[in-house]
């Protein structure tokens, strides 16, 4: 062996040693005694409204040495209001601390202002250790023996205990509680010095690291939770059987005999005049109006439906586990990206199966029809964040990434998809010969137009899924979290069979009343499913104390 070869072996060996030497840091989540874990400070926001957030540090907290390090983010970090900044506090590994200064500041008028003006509307804030979250209320209000808000006392917590319990090398829970007794009067607008102070406090526990995350997801799984998302099944699977008996009326009892009839005597039922669905049987499969939207209107929806089956899968799988920050948000970026082909198809091989000639502006209009009114949306809400300077506010970095996804990745698959979808149409096969001319439509009475009929359509569904539907909007706008995917898959699947029950039925009574415009109407039942539709429900980052 030459002195260069050796010479490269012996670098190879020390750097292997060297890597296999730094193994605690927080991609494994495995410290040694003294080693940094990684604090972050994320937002603060009004405790009865957990939507409205904002940075840490936009309340006048100190900073060691005055600087705030930001931490890189994901994705779906910043879709989800997530803005990670260096905390003020070090938090080593087992490292006791009977109480230190983080920083000290003084506070202005301008700043004890607005820290009452933050107590008084009961801000909290949320950090994370180790990806655990924390909370805590940065003061509090004084109101006993008080009548009038005037004489209210307002107080800064300027103590917070950290309570962290491990297992051998790694951290399994962390809470904080704020020192009732460490506080500072904010009551009057004048200078205040203050000395921001923490403690630490460790515990060693059985609990396993994979066990670590499931305490945040306890109250939904507790038993008189579960009872009330049982009885929401059980009354769910009601609505189907009374629901499949009623379908099963109309179809083996009428529809049933009609066939037996026509096909036992073919003479005898020509000789007959016919009357509600076979009179317009010239009629019913006539191309609907504004075809071109039709077809898109359907591959959006598939496009949604495939989006909703994968994020299902996911969450059934364990991915969405309470606060795994922005693994939501990305999941439904990505997979709506890739499945845009899915629309594409699906629009243009339907668009040109009703004999549509423009399938390029077809396409254009699959891809905006769901993007469309989605960005609009987003500029708005986004305008409003901005003007508040709440952390919903999507940085233009972020919004460059999302359009370059949009442009480089949605768009390419929706063309190729719309392609394949062209080239691959079939002849639209009708069972019978379609009349000339339309036939008139009878006068219906209100209750059989298109408002109440598709009132009617989501009446039942709602019904089947509205327990469902109060838990998920409570873990949105509120303070619950929602980790009982198993049972809203059965609630999901439960809501497809309604759904579709609803509108075979719906669709009998209006072509038996002679109406034979039923594709739109057919749509507009839908409307209701892809409006309830669960999956941008899922919500994994509020707050829990």
């Amino acid at each position: 062996m030459s002195d260069s070869s050796f010479r490269i072996l012996i670098i190879g060996v020390l750097i292997a040693c060297s890597l296999t030497h730094v193994r605690s840091d927080a991609s494994d989540h495995r410290y040694k005694v003294g080693d940094v874990v990684p604090l972050y400070a994320n937002k603060v926001g009004p405790f009865h409204n957990p939507s409205e957030t904002y940075r840490y540090f936009d309340l006048p907290f100190c900073s060691p040495d005055g600087i705030i390090k930001e931490k890189r983010e994901a994705l779906g970090e910043v879709l989800n209001g997530d803005r990670l900044v260096s905390a003020p506090y070090k938090l080593n590994f087992r490292d006791e601390k009977d109480s230190a200064v983080a920083c000290r500041k003084k506070l202005s008028e301008q700043d004890v202002a607005q820290f009452r003006s933050a107590v008084e509307k009961d801000f909290y804030f949320q950090m994370y250790y180790d990806d655990l979250p924390i909370w805590g209320f940065i003061g509090k209000v004084d109101k006993e023996g008080k009548t009038h808000p005037n004489e209210y006392k307002y107080f800064l917590y300027k103590h917070i205990q950290f309570d962290i319990l491990y297992n051998k090398d790694r951290v399994i829970e962390i809470s904080a509680r704020m020192d009732p007794h460490s506080l500072v009067d904010l009551t009057e607008d004048k200078e205040v010095d203050v000395e921001f102070m923490y403690s630490v406090k460790w515990k060693e526990t059985d609990t396993p690291f994979e066990k670590r995350m499931e305490k945040y997801s306890l109250s939904s799984s507790l038993p008189h939770h579960l009872e009330i998302h049982w009885f929401s099944i059980i009354n769910s699977c009601v609505t189907v059987l009374l629901l499949t008996g009623f379908l099963a009326t109309i179809l083996m009892r009428v529809l049933k005999n009609d066939f037996v009839k026509y096909a036992q005597d073919e003479e005898a039922a020509d000789d007959q005049e016919e009357t509600g669905w076979k009179y317009i049987h010239g009629d019913v499969f006539r191309f609907p109006k504004y075809k071109s939207l039709f077809a898109a209107a359907l591959g959006s929806g598939s496009q949604l439906f495939t989006l909703t089956v994968f994020i299902f899968m996911l969450a059934l799988v364990g991915v969405f586990y309470p606060y795994n920050r922005g693994a939501l948000f990305t999941a439904l970026v990505v997979i709506y990206a890739l499945t845009s082909g899915i629309a594409g198809y699906t629009a243009a091989s339907f668009y040109c199966q009703l004999e549509g000639t423009n399938w390029v502006r077809n396409l254009l209009l699959t891809g905006c029809l769901f993007c469309g009114p989605l960005f609009l949306t987003f500029c708005f809400l986004n305008t409003v964040a901005i003007a508040y300077n709440a952390t919903a506010a999507l940085p233009f970095g972020t919004i460059v990434v999302i359009v370059l996804i949009w442009t480089l990745v949605t768009s390419p698959l929706l063309v190729l998809g719309g392609i394949a979808g062209k080239n691959s149409k079939a002849e639209f096969q009708a069972p019978c010969r379609t009349t000339k001319y339309p036939r008139e439509i009878p006068p219906l009475p209100w209750y059989r137009s298109a408002i109440p009929q598709m009132a009617m359509a989501g009446f039942l569904p709602f019904s089947a899924i509205y327990i469902e539907l109060y838990y998920i909007f409570a873990s949105v706008w509120g303070h619950r979290i929602y980790t009982i995917y198993s049972i809203l898959f059965i609630v999901f699947i439960i809501l497809l069979i309604v759904t579709a029950f609803i509108t075979v039925a719906l669709t009998y009574f209006q072509l038996a009343a002679e109406d034979h415009e039923w594709w739109w109407r057919f749509v507009n039942s839908l409307v209701y499913f892809d409006f309830f539709s669960p999956f941008p429900l899922f919500n994994n980052h509020n707050v829990k104390f």
